[in-house]
């Protein structure tokens, strides 16, 4: 085609293309804002006819380039109906770069100018770039007005017939319904990125200027931050502000300036504000200096707005990027356009730190259901579809919560007006589930044609991915392709603008919709794209938490591209996602599996709350049970949202997750930014449990939606609403609601400012919640009379337990009456009557008014209200102004009002004048237990006691000690009373109507008085001394603190004669800490503080008054020799018995001495004792010396010269003394005159000397004066640093001592020296030297002395550095005439040392080798010597060697053995590791007894092999071995023919059938058999059936175990058949062998014919009682150990062997532990004189048997051990048992493990062990005691053991 053709045929194809396009107006409007959006459409141009009107608007989007053409004539042809023929031109001409240069024809160029360019906007020139000129004012205001209304008419013309979006509008007709806004009231901290302060809610319909702007003051804030998370219409609302301020109703402001950050991040340079407004936005005419100069004067009318905050970027540097904030920071902080008005809006997150602290912060929180209506209403134009569009969201729940978000409102309806025409009704809705979906279905109905191009949306959808990814929302043409760009403009996916970067330099811009759809696409992307793999796709399903770190200068753009994605995993856009991938169905499966499995990985993780509620979206929108599952049940039971903003949306999806879950949860929501009507969303949500709310921002609104929530929770136990702004009318809807809850146990409306009204609405719904445990309305200030209406409520209320208010706090706890759900739903007036009946008789109310301003007239009003109440346990009124008066009248009460524990006056303004009618007033009030006033402390407690009548069993409670805590000394039984007036300034003036005032309590019970802290001094306490007869027994007199003397101190001990009352008199002189106590406190175990009181009967326990000691401790005192002679002379006529305790800094020798001279003139005396006194080096020896001078004396203790202790005996006591000097510097000096002191006293039983200076020479020289010395039992001189010396010289001192009987000598870390002697000559001393290191030279000095110590026959040296050479010497030199010697060696290379060289050692010696012992595992060699030597023929019958390997090179040896053993008597190989046997049959010796035990596989051969030569054999132990089957079976074949064994010990081989066959055989032939034991051999019961046949020969059976074997009944029967034909049968253990009462029975009936048993084990079998009966009938009569633990005995079984077993003249040992004796009377009536020990562990012993069977232990007397655990009495078990341990003289230990034995009751065990007991151990682990009293005890009694573990201590010298 030539030149003129082709110019013909353009004009042709335009002239076609403005026809085409004239006929819809309208759509190329639409194309003109959206490709030239800064182009204004002026009325102007209607003037003009419809052609000449396209051809100019074709003009101005021809001269734009050739992008913007082709993208126009794409959307042309894809648009709107064109020809086909055309649509191919059009492409073909106009589609491409060749037909853009064409000539369009002469219809563009005959246009003027002025039609052309009919905008408004002229070119203009840079602010900056003219000069200032001066203008007059009348041409400045002209200028400025004409500037003014410019910028008004541009906006009117952008907003005329439209209500802009975040863009260019739809096709569909825009609406606009404002959202929910929330305002702060507080101030910003931008530091934090949070708001500081309470927040107010703003529930108007549209939004003002009085909504966003306070114009009316000038001071308040002119920066406003609308905050709103993505989808809430911010930008709406932004442009929402621009039209109304275009239509006039913003008139307060002249000038109004919208900014976006999308585009100001754009600019690169540093911008003026003239610059900002002018060339970025809308520049002057003329003269812009003179505008702006106006704008500056009239600053705060104007308003600049900036969208899009949180988009904005950081400044790098002057003129780099975000200078724009810079400039945003000026403008908000003044320094610019000071004045001005700024309003910005931002995603919530960390805010830019250039926000003023003082900005005004909005919320913006969506939709609620009214709004949702509204916006459907003028969404939808016709009835019908408005109608079915409101009943879809009324049917679906999901998609109604989702329209909460105003965008995705949109997108909802959008999506309606396409699905309703073609669905059913009701079924549109179920394609809109999810969020994803909705997205999915608003791209299917943009599409014109209902086409949807998948490589085009591919094409956008990379896009947006690039885009998220490098943080870009703006596109220019460059960046898009003409058809891409068609695509998007077609399908309303893309819009436009106009973007500005400075004077004259503009061009057009391209973004999403909104940011959520660039989202949607790039997820469609990542999803459906073949470029995009799985890995690459699951780096994205991330979860962003709504907590932006500081550091994060801008939030992410990608917030729902992760909801997305797991939105188009679900199944149901498969489909969709298959097109789009264009079949490759396989691909899709795989990503889609692949976002699931990240979020099950998710959800298995610990997240924190803003990443829950993430998960839960991702969740919910993949439409996945089993993961929504999965999600659920690993959600925490307790889940916290703290602080980020939720919205009703997202409770609505965690909702959804829950009903997954069957586990109920705990919701806590603490200062998160809630929407009103968020908790909607919870409807019925039934596995909430608890659920809080506490925010500022929760109002009327949000209690009303609340209230309609609640009702629907069936499983909600706790509801917390605090801290909210709630008033009276959104109370009442809760109030209104809480009735329908009945299953409510807590309720909190703390923190709310409610009324005194509100609080009492509340209250008046306590009656109707008959679960509520809790009520808390704290934080809401009430007055007194409201605060006496609610005690009202609680006096009335039969629920009500405790009323608590204080300062602020108000808190009701309540007891839900236990009655069935059917009672619960009776007839209220029944539930009424009954409840009040029941609430009568057994309700007990705490009542507790702290600092709640109560006046005497409200005290009045109080009492009266009480009187009329139920029982109290607690009323404190503490901290309230009832002055005297007032106090007076409460104490006149108490005795009317019922109260069980306590009534607190404290701090109410008592004065000493009150103190006096207090008393009189509770005189006369039987309950009171304790009274505490301290007016210094602004204390009045009164403590009560219940009263007779309710008191439970009182002859119990005052026999039981145990019911008395020593944590609570104020809980005393009801016979004590205590009164305590500390620090109240009393005189002794006060004292005589003290004492009246007090008169009327002493005849109520015993008194106990603490006046301490006062002021009574010397006078006080004569006066005292003289008015105490008149006030009766007291228990104790308190009188610390009070200024006394010392000779008043000291006068006090005259008390002693004159008040019969007075026990114990404990004084610290210096801290004037002054106790008189009765006799009913007992011993002190307290190092500090006060003890605890016992009742009056606690004299049942057998502790006569003659048993407890009067005691005077006197501390702190300066003790000199007048005042002890004084103090004696004073106790001289002091009853006894008396203990003396004194304790001073120091005690010199003449004071020690005039003490101990006046000791003779004291009987009485029972113990004195000086406790952290300084005592001179001279008081050993004075003590020393008061063993002769008193003959009462039987020890004397004195430890570090700072502790010394003096018991004395009475007159029935045994005679032997103790004598203990440790610590006491004790030198070679002081020897010669200790020992002829201690010499003058004829019964030393003990003497300590440890821990002294002696040393060797010292030591020396007390072993030569030892003979002169009559000790008869230990000598103690450990730690006296000692050598090898003193070990050595003890050897040869031994022949001088005839009565040492045992010494052992220690030199290593433990440092001992002991010495033990009898009171008769000893033939058999034992000596053992331990880590003694002898040299060389002291073998032979020490064998010296072993050959001259003829009685000693037993020394054993443990790690004493002896090598093999200097032990053969040793054994070589040592020589007797006569006897036998045992020598034990333990070194560590006894176990490197090979048998032949030890064999070798041994044969060294000089006396015949009896006994050979070598234990490589305890490394130790035992020799066993006679003297003289014989020379003999070997008899060979004892060897033994335990863990060694013999070799098999030992003949050479045998030659020297003979000689040397030739009286060795037994050969053994007891367990160990022989790898070749026993070489039997190579050795010369023929054993009789041989006893192997562990011989390992390889020796079987050789053991079997010599086993069959030993014909004589009488003894075989092969115990614990794991041999194999054929080892077993050869051994077993070895036996054959061994009639003369006697003892055969097989226990834990494991028997099979084959080996128990050959076994059987050779027992069959055993008929000398004495010993069989078989435990833990398999055997069952067709074995035990085959042994029982076999031991019938066995005539002379005397012991048989068949422990651990399972033989069962069939076995039992079969082995009782056996038993009546072995005579000589004395033990038997069956232990262990499932035996049921039938076989027992059998058992038992065969028993009693073996009149020779002695020992009896029958224990873990469930024999139950009729075999205890069986075996009751006739108990063998020689029966020495029955054992029966865990055999299912009960009471009547047990009773039945107590009684046959009661009086056995034999019997030592009996165990029925873990049996229930629970009822059984466990009662011995005659003696059992050999009973040892007895086994009751875990018996479940109660307290009727505790009496009968501690009083059977006496008839024990030789008892040692008595196992007591887990009974299950208390006190009553302590005291029996206290009782009896006296009396039982070689009792060794009690285990009383795991009982309920509490403090007092291990002072009673203390105070039992006192008395002359000779246990070694009382063992009281696991038991309730605490631990700093289990360590004071401990250090009163070391016996006492409360440690967990076992360790056995030590009787201690002198028990």
């Amino acid at each position: 085609m030539d030149p003129v053709d082709f110019q013909l045929g353009n004009k042709n194809l335009w002239s076609c293309l403005v026809r085409l396009l004239s006929k819809d107006p309208e759509w190329l409007n639409a194309k003109m804002k959206f490709f030239l959006p800064n182009t204004d459409l002026d009325s102007r141009n209607e003037t003009l006819d419809p052609e000449q009107r396209v051809i100019l608007q074709l003009n101005k989007l021809h001269v734009q380039g050739s992008a913007t053409w082709q993208s126009f004539i794409h959307c042309v042809c894809m648009q709107l109906e064109v020809p086909l023929e055309l649509e191919v031109l059009l492409l073909s001409t106009f589609g491409c770069d060749d037909g853009f240069t064409s000539q369009l024809g002469g219809e563009g160029k005959s246009l003027p100018e002025s039609q052309l360019h009919q905008g408004l906007k002229r070119p203009h020139q840079s602010c900056g770039s003219s000069p200032r000129r001066k203008q007059c004012r009348k041409q400045q205001l002209e200028l400025a007005k004409k500037y003014l209304q410019l910028l008004r008419t541009s906006a009117q013309q952008r907003y005329g017939s439209r209500i802009p979006g975040s863009g260019q509008p739809h096709a569909f007709h825009q609406v606009y319904v404002p959202p929910i806004l929330r305002r702060a009231t507080a101030s910003l901290d931008t530091q934090e990125g949070a708001i500081m302060g309470d927040l107010k809610v703003e529930d108007g319909t549209d939004v003002s200027i009085s909504d966003l702007f306070n114009t009316r003051v000038n001071k308040g804030p002119r920066v406003t931050v609308l905050l709103g998370k993505s989808g809430m219409g911010k930008t709406t609302l932004a442009h929402r502000l621009c039209q109304k301020w275009a239509e006039g109703h913003l008139d307060y402001f002249q000038a109004l300036f919208l900014f976006e950050f999308r585009q100001l991040n754009l600019i690169t340079r540093f911008l003026t504000p003239s610059q900002l407004l002018f060339d970025l936005y809308l520049s002057p005419e003329l003269d812009p200096d003179a505008v702006f100069q106006y704008l500056e004067k009239n600053a705060d009318q104007v308003l600049l707005i900036f969208d899009g905050l949180d988009e904005a970027l950081q400044p790098t540097g002057p003129d780099g990027p975000g200078s724009v904030l810079t400039l945003f920071s000026r403008l908000c902080h003044g320094t610019l356009l000071p004045g001005c008005r700024v309003m910005a809006t931002s995603r919530p997150g960390k805010l830019p730190a250039c926000l003023p602290a003082e900005a005004a912060m909005v919320y913006m929180l969506g939709f609620d259901g009214p709004r949702v209506e509204e916006y459907v209403n003028h969404f939808f134009s016709t009835q019908p579809s408005r109608e079915g569009a409101l009943a879809e969201l009324q049917t679906n729940g999901r998609l109604r919560s989702l329209c909460a978000v105003p965008a995705l409102c949109q997108v909802a309806c959008l999506c309606l007006h396409h699905l309703l025409p073609d669905h059913a009704p009701g079924q549109s809705v179920a394609l809109l589930p999810t969020m994803t979906q909705l997205y999915m279905q608003m791209v299917l109905a943009l599409s014109p044609r209902g086409h949807l191009p998948t490589t085009s949306l591919l094409d956008l959808g990379e896009l947006a991915l690039r885009g998220l990814e490098t943080g870009k929302v703006i596109f220019y043409a460059k960046d898009i392709a003409p058809p891409l760009i068609a695509f998007g403009a077609t399908h309303s996916l893309l819009t436009s603008f106009c973007v500005r970067t400075g004077p004259g330099h503009q061009q057009t811009g391209y973004a999403f919709t909104h940011v959520s759809l660039q989202e949607f696409l790039a997820a469609l992307h990542l999803m459906a794209s073949p470029k995009v793999d799985k890995d690459t796709l699951t780096q994205h399903v991330t979860l962003h938490s709504r907590w932006v770190q500081r550091t994060k200068a801008r939030l992410n753009l990608s917030d729902h591209l992760p909801t997305f994605l797991a939105g188009l995993a679900s199944c149901t856009c498969r489909p969709f996602l298959s097109h789009l991938a264009q079949g490759n169905e396989d691909c899709i499966n795989t990503k889609q599996a692949a976002v699931v499995q990240v979020l099950k990985k998710l959800a298995t993780r610990k997240l924190t709350g803003p990443k829950v509620v993430e998960l839960c979206h991702c969740v919910n929108e993949t439409q996945e049970p089993e993961l929504a599952s999965l999600t659920a049940q690993s959600l925490p039971y307790q889940l916290p949202f703290h602080n980020f903003p939720l919205t009703c949306t997202d409770l609505a999806t965690l909702t959804n997750i829950l009903e997954h879950r069957e586990a109920p949860i705990h919701l806590d929501f603490d200062g998160c930014p809630l929407e009103p009507h968020c908790p909607e969303a919870l409807v019925g949500c039934g596995q909430i449990e608890n659920l809080s709310f506490k925010s500022r921002k929760c109002g009327d609104a949000f209690a009303e939606a609340l209230s309609r929530s609640l009702p629907t929770m069936g499983r909600l136990q706790m509801l917390g609403l605090a801290g909210s702004k709630i008033t009276a009318r959104g109370i009442s809807h809760l109030v209104k609601a809480l009735p329908l809850c009945p299953q409510l146990e807590e309720v909190s409306f703390r923190d709310n400012q409610l009324s005194d009204q509100v609080v009492l609405n509340i209250v008046e719904v306590l009656p109707h919640l008959p679960r509520l445990r809790k009520l808390d309305l704290s934080g809401n200030s009430i007055c007194v009379s409201t605060l006496l209406c609610l005690a009202r409520v609680a006096v009335t209320c039969p629920t009500i337990r405790m009323l608590q208010a204080r300062k602020a706090d108000l808190i009701f706890l309540l007891s839900p009456p236990t009655e069935t759900t059917a009672e619960l739903q009776r007839a209220p007036d029944l539930q009424k009557s009954d409840g009040q009946r029941k609430g009568a008789q057994s309700r007990s109310l705490t009542l507790r008014l702290q600092k709640c301003q109560l006046q005497v007239h409200d005290a009045e009003t109080l009492i009266a209200l009480l009187q009329e109440g139920p029982h109290l346990e607690e009323v404190d009124l503490s901290g309230n102004q009832l002055e005297d008066e007032g106090c007076r009248l409460m104490a006149e009460a108490a005795s009317q009002l019922h109260i069980a524990r306590k009534l607190d006056l404290s701090d109410n303004g008592l004065s000493l004048a009150g103190v006096h009618c207090v008393l009189r007033a509770v005189s006369a009030c039987w309950t009171l237990a304790e009274l505490r006033i301290s007016l210094q402390h602004k204390t009045v407690v009164f403590m009560f006691a219940q009263e007779p009548q309710e008191q439970e069993g009182p002859q119990e409670r005052a026999a039981f000690l145990d019911s008395l805590t020593l944590q609570m000394h104020s809980e005393l039984p009801l016979s004590s009373r205590r009164m305590r007036l500390t620090h109240c300034g009393l005189q002794a003036k006060h004292l005589e109507q003290l004492c009246k005032a007090l008169g009327g309590s002493c005849h109520l019970g015993h008194l106990h008085l603490d006046f301490s802290g006062n002021a009574l001094g010397d006078e006080g306490a004569t006066r005292l001394a003289q008015l105490l007869p008149g006030l009766g027994a007291l228990q104790s007199l308190n009188l610390s603190e009070n200024g006394l003397s010392l000779d008043a101190v000291l006068g006090l001990a005259r008390c002693f004669s004159t008040l019969q009352w007075l026990f114990h008199l404990d004084i610290s002189f210096e801290s004037q800490h002054i106790l008189l106590r009765g006799d009913k406190t007992g011993r002190d175990i307290w190092a500090t503080g006060s003890s605890p009181d016992f009742p009056a009967g606690a004299e049942f326990l057998g502790f006569r008054r003659r048993c407890i000691p009067r005691s005077l401790r006197l501390s702190e005192c300066p003790l000199e020799p007048p005042s002890l002679s004084h103090l004696c002379a004073t106790l001289k006529e002091c009853p006894g018995p008396l203990e003396l305790q004194l304790s001073c800094e120091f005690l010199s020798d003449q004071s020690l001495k005039t003490l101990l001279d006046c000791l003779p003139r004291l009987p009485q005396l029972s113990l004195l004792q000086l406790s952290q006194t300084g005592l001179s080096p001279k008081s050993p020896f004075l003590l020393a010396n008061t063993l002769s001078l008193c003959p009462r004396v039987k020890k004397v203790d004195l430890r570090s010269l700072h502790h010394a202790t003096l018991h004395f005996r009475s007159n029935e006591e045994q005679e032997g003394v103790c004598c203990g000097f440790t610590g006491c510097s004790l030198s070679q000096e002081h020897v010669e005159s200790l020992c002829r002191l201690l010499s003058k006293c004829k019964d030393l039983s003990q003497v300590d000397l440890s821990a002294n200076l002696l040393g060797d020479s010292g030591l020396r020289c007390l072993l030569e004066c030892l003979p002169q010395v009559p000790i008869s039992g230990l000598l103690d001189l450990s730690h006296n640093s000692v050598s090898q010396e003193s070990a050595l010289y003890l050897v040869e001192t031994l022949p001088s001592c005839p009565r040492v009987r045992e010494a052992s000598v220690n030199l290593g870390s433990e440092q001992s020296f002991r010495i033990h002697f009898s009171k008769e000559d000893q033939a058999r001393k034992t000596l053992r030297l331990s880590e003694c290191s002898f040299r060389p030279e002291h073998v032979s000095r020490l064998a010296t002395g072993l050959s001259q110590s003829l009685q000693l026959t037993e020394l054993t040296l443990t790690q004493c550095c002896l090598d093999q050479e200097q032990l053969a010497i040793l054994l070589s030199l040592v020589g007797r005439p006569a006897g036998l010697f045992i020598l034990r060696v333990q070194e560590q290379w006894t176990d490197r040392a090979g048998i032949l060289s030890l064999l070798e050692v041994c044969a060294q010696a000089s006396g015949s080798v009896t006994e050979i012992s070598i234990s490589k595992t305890q490394q130790q060699l035992c020799v066993q010597l006679e003297f003289p030597r014989r020379e003999e023929n070997p008899e060979a019958v004892a060897l033994r060697l335990a863990h060694c390997d013999l070799g098999t090179h030992h003949s050479l040896l045998v030659g020297q053995l003979m000689e040397t053993c030739a009286r060795l008597q037994q050969l053994r190989s007891a367990p160990g590791n022989s790898t070749q046997g026993s070489r039997l049959t190579c050795c010369p010796l023929t054993p009789t007894r041989l006893t192997s035990s562990c011989v390992n596989t390889r020796g079987l051969a050789h053991l079997a092999s010599g086993l069959g030569h030993c014909h004589h054999l009488e003894e075989l132990d092969l115990s614990n071995n794991q041999f194999d089957e054929e080892g077993i079976k050869a051994l077993m074949r070895a036996l054959e023919g061994k009639w003369m064994l006697k003892r055969l010990d097989l226990g834990h081989l494991l028997l099979n059938s084959s080996a128990l066959t050959l076994l059987t055989h050779g027992l069959s032939h055993m008929t000398r058999l004495q010993s069989l034991r078989l435990n833990r051999n398999s055997i069952g019961d067709v074995g035990c059936c085959h042994l029982s046949e076999a031991l019938r020969a066995a005539t002379s059976l005397e012991e048989l175990d068949l422990s651990h074997n399972q033989i069962g009944d069939a076995g039992v029967q079969h082995l009782a058949t056996i038993l009546p034909g072995l005579p000589e049968l004395r033990k038997i253990d069956l232990s262990v062998n499932s035996i049921s009462p039938a076989g027992g029975m059998q058992l038992a009936e065969s028993l009693v014919l073996c009149r020779h048993l002695q020992e009896l084990m029958l224990g873990c079998n469930a024999l139950g009682d009729p075999t205890a009966l069986g075996l009751a009938r006739e108990l063998p009569q020689h029966l020495r150990v029955l054992h029966l633990p865990f055999s299912h005995l009960g009471p009547g079984g047990a009773l039945s062997l107590t009684q046959a077993l009661d009086g056995s003249p034999h019997l030592e040992e009996i165990s029925l532990a873990e049996n229930n004796l629970a009822g059984g009377v466990l009662r011995f009536c005659k003696e059992l004189p050999l009973l040892r020990q007895i086994d009751l562990v875990s018996c479940k012993i109660d307290n009727q048997t505790i009496k009968l069977l501690t009083s059977s232990f006496t008839r024990c007397p030789a008892l040692e051990v008595i196992l007591v655990l887990s009974w299950l009495g208390k006190g009553k078990a302590a005291a029996e048992l206290a009782q009896v341990l006296p009396q039982m003289g070689r009792l060794k230990r009690v285990d009383l493990e795991k009982n309920q034995i509490t403090a007092i009751g291990a002072w009673l065990l203390a105070g039992g062990l006192a008395q002359g007991s000779s246990i070694q151990v009382i063992r009281l682990w696991n038991n309730p005691i605490p631990c700093d009293m289990a360590q004071r005890l401990k250090s009163q009694e070391p016996r006492l053991d409360f440690a967990f573990f076992d360790n056995q201590p030590q009787a201690p010298w002198g028990t």
